[in-house]
């Protein structure tokens, strides 16, 4: 078996991952997604025009967010609910004027009744119930989400299960949480872009930022695994996996 230098791989996310930031294999083009049929950030931008009062959920360390800095309503507001991103996001978004929340549950935002007229959501939980509370009559509701089966090939190479706890979760499922008598369906999409990894290192990356995808995932647990991707890739190139993604836009009664 050919020697692969793990440690090195290890070492790269430990010295470049921070907050949300996927830039060292995206930019490099180490990892590449095929594209959507629609695109958030222009949803986002174009509803941020008849917004003054908006909620960024799971804002990460801000990344995105940050981004869109020049279509800022006059009241912006971001929570982040894994603590060491918060510091980040504080860091990057309150110098823009955006004030940042650590959150801890769904059910309960630290926000006024009928505080929002826009709530942006981008791969992030939310309870539709405490979306009704915080949302204006007439607000939206705007949010992209990843599928329960996300990336399985990925499970499938490993052979691990796909997480249990996201396994349903898909538009059909979504939509049957917004009741038709409190919420108007505007937009509903669903993709399944290919995701392609084209070296180990990017494939190791990914899984060690997205800790769900593989739960109990570790170097030398699945080192054989690993070792046959490697040879995998080193003959085709690349190891594609399927994403799953869908776009809802809903406005409150």
């Amino acid at each position: 078996m050919k020697e692969i230098n793990f440690h090195k791989y290890l070492e790269e996310i430990k010295e470049k991952f921070t907050g949300w930031d996927f830039s060292s294999i995206h930019d490099t083009g180490r990892i590449q997604s095929s594209l959507l049929s629609w695109s958030y950030g222009s949803k986002v931008v174009a509803a941020m025009q008849d917004a003054t009062t908006v909620l960024d959920m799971g804002t990460g360390g801000g990344e995105f967010l940050s981004l869109l800095n020049g279509y800022f309503p006059p009241t912006i507001y971001a929570t982040e609910g894994y603590k060491p991103n918060v510091s980040i996001a504080k860091k990057k978004l309150e110098p823009l004027g955006v004030s940042v929340y650590e959150v801890v549950d769904d059910e309960q935002l630290p926000f006024s009744d009928q505080h929002f007229d826009l709530i942006i959501n981008r791969h992030e939980s939310y309870s539709v119930k405490e979306l009704k509370r915080i949302v204006k009559p007439n607000g939206i509701f705007l949010t992209q989400q990843v599928g329960g089966w996300d990336c399985k090939e990925i499970n499938e190479w490993f052979g691990t299960s796909v997480n249990p706890e996201f396994k349903e979760w898909k538009l059909l499922s979504a939509l049957e949480m917004f009741p038709v008598d409190e919420w108007e369906i505007v937009e509903q999409k669903e993709d399944f872009p290919i995701q392609r990894f084209y070296d180990l290192g990017a494939l190791i990356y990914y899984l060690k930022a997205i800790p769900w995808q593989v739960p109990d995932f570790s170097i030398k647990k699945y080192e054989d695994a690993l070792y046959r991707l490697y040879l995998h890739i080193g003959k085709v190139g690349y190891f594609d996996v399927t994403q799953s993604r869908f776009f809802l836009k809903v406005k409150c009664h």
